[in-house]
């Protein structure tokens, strides 16, 4: 499993290597990569959310470190706002600016007075972050620690000290306005040498080329004696785009001068004679006149080429995970929809609740659906004596829909996030694992029956005691006789292991049969016990309530027949 390390508000002290991953087919099962494009129109981000998501811990210290960071950012729209926009303005330096750089030493004068004013920006983001993390009304530990990681930062890279001299340095260059060149010639006018004369706190004045060197050669008075300049010379500028010879940087670098006739001419010099541009010339000749300062640049920027910019920069995605969430279930809420924080149960021994949900309902559905009303919501436990569910009920009542809303309590509730219900108390599961119908192109080599006997077989290889096992029709693609023989089999194991389970069955006679089941599967050292769930219906109407009783059996078949007009009465009397 890859490195986790720095910084984090959602693997804290390395738990990332002790989380297990959600399968493909579960994130499909469970709907979680329909749910995460709600949150989010860039497939970035949501691709961020769901990675976080299919990471599973049940460590209840971690778990709990999560829900309390959640709560603050929730609760907190200013902070978690101001927060993202100073967390994308660091990792905007990160990415375009010369924090990208490995080799300091290779930097010229330019870049690295340019560096001085990236470095003071991120200076001033640090201590931003510094002042949204000291609000008073952040209580969770995760966000109480990640505000002494950056005071750390700040201090153990003597930030005020480290501002103070990019100050004097910036003084020190900020009136750098101009440089003097002097360039040596040979006795055909060639460019043969080139040097500083000084550097200038004043721009030059503007006139053309031929205008300053005619000027010049034509009155032979007006050719200095010696190199040194009275000041009067004015300055033609070169533009630093492509273009003509005596257009561009590059094609002053290139040029010399000749007299013929005696008309002057620009012309190119032959590669290898001053092939390098003006950029690189002036940072040596820069550098050689302004060592002191270059050096202290330098010594400066190498001292502290050790920023902990990457490690704050991989706060934002995590960031971004809370923060979409809150935004989401902020407008959820704004429609009437219910959500709270989870609560995490404490392990009392042999005998103990797993999960007490109340007023639950599924986060899948209800971002489809428009009015709040059309939701319904439901109870359940999962303890000792109800630690499977055989859940029965009529087509299309609502069996699949609490099965996939139990799995969606899990994986939001251990991400730290508020689970769509009333209340929720839990103790997190290992890992959450799936069986759904196949599709048939996935069947061909096992035939229906044979690939969901042998998919089954590999999840519950894997499940622990401590894991979540829902199953969705499963052994239900052949006969009423093979798939009840099968599925008594897998109720038993799982029994026996002990790994909470709702098993979603078209199969009365297995929930009929609970009895016997626990019996047996007592017998052979179960310490857990299974219970019959059925999803009720009235005279045919749907309720998509859920409720622990006895299945109904035959009642469902009646119900429909009458409902379409297909008892034996109403066909005869028709």
């Amino acid at each position: 499993m890859e490195e986790k390390s720095g910084i984090s508000i959602i693997f804290p002290n390395g738990s990332y290597d002790r989380c297990r991953t959600l399968s493909d087919i579960t994130i499909h099962d469970l709907a979680l990569d329909v749910i995460c494009r709600s949150l989010s129109d860039k497939e970035k981000e949501q691709s961020l959310i769901l990675g976080i998501m299919s990471k599973v811990t049940s460590d209840p210290e971690v778990v709990q470190f999560r829900l309390d960071v959640f709560e603050d950012i929730y609760k907190n729209p200013a902070f978690r706002e101001k927060m993202l926009e100073v967390l994308d303005k660091i990792e905007f330096l990160k990415d375009f600016g010369s924090f990208r750089r490995d080799n300091e030493e290779a930097s010229g004068t330019w870049d690295l007075v340019h560096r001085l004013e990236e470095i003071r920006d991120y200076i001033g983001y640090v201590e931003s972050l510094q002042q949204c993390l000291s609000d008073s009304s952040l209580k969770s530990r995760g966000l109480k620690e990640l505000k002494k990681k950056i005071d750390g930062i700040y201090n153990d890279s003597s930030f005020t000290e480290l501002k103070k001299d990019i100050e004097s340095l910036k003084g020190s260059t900020s009136n750098l306005k101009s440089v003097t060149l002097g360039v040596n010639l040979n006795e055909r006018f060639e460019a043969k040498e080139i040097g500083l004369i000084s550097v200038n706190a004043k721009s030059f004045s503007k006139s053309t080329i031929l205008e300053n060197f005619g000027n010049r050669i034509v009155g032979r008075d007006k050719i200095n004696k010696d190199e040194t300049w009275d000041g009067s010379m004015k300055f033609q500028p070169f533009s630093t785009g492509e273009g003509t010879t005596t257009g561009s940087l590059e094609g002053m670098a290139r040029a010399r001068m000749m007299v013929e006739n005696p008309i002057l001419m620009m012309a190119m010099v032959p590669d290898g004679d001053m092939g390098k541009d003006v950029t690189s010339h002036m940072d040596r000749i820069t550098d050689h006149m302004l060592a002191k300062t270059m050096k202290a640049v330098k010594e400066v920027l190498n001292k502290y080429v050790g920023l902990s910019i990457m490690n704050i920069t991989a706060l934002i995605p995590e960031f971004l995970y809370y923060v979409r969430w809150a935004q989401f279930i902020k407008k959820q809420q704004d429609r009437g929809r219910v959500f709270c924080k989870a609560s995490i149960l404490a392990d009392k021994g042999k005998s103990h609740t797993r999960m007490n949900a109340k007023g639950f309902y599924n986060l899948r559905l209800a971002c489809a659906t428009e009015s709040p009303a059309e939701i319904v919501d439901n109870d359940l436990v999962f303890d000792d004596d109800k630690n499977t569910y055989i859940l029965t009920g009529a087509n299309r009542g609502g069996k699949t829909t609490v099965t996939q809303a139990v799995g969606l309590l899990y994986v939001l509730a251990q991400g730290g996030i508020f689970v769509p219900a009333k209340e929720f108390e839990f103790t997190p599961a290992d890992c959450i694992f799936t069986h759904y119908p196949a599709d048939e192109d996935k069947t061909l080599d096992f035939g229906r029956l044979g690939e969901e006997c042998n998919r089954f077989r590999e999840l519950f290889s894997q499940c622990t005691k401590d894991s979540l096992l829902l199953l969705n029709e499963t052994f239900s693609t052949t006969s009423f006789e093979e798939g009840f023989f099968i599925a008594k089999d897998a109720v038993r194991a799982i029994l026996k292991k002990g790994t909470r389970c709702i098993f979603n069955t078209h199969m009365h006679k297995l929930a009929s049969d609970i009895d016997s089941l626990n019996q047996e599967s007592t017998k052979e050292g179960a310490t857990v016990k299974a219970a019959s769930l059925v999803a009720l219906s009235d005279g045919g109407q749907r309720s998509f309530k859920v409720c622990v009783m006895p299945p109904q059996g035959m009642s469902y078949a009646s119900d429909i027949a009458r409902k379409y007009g297909v008892t034996y009465e109403m066909l005869v009397n028709s």
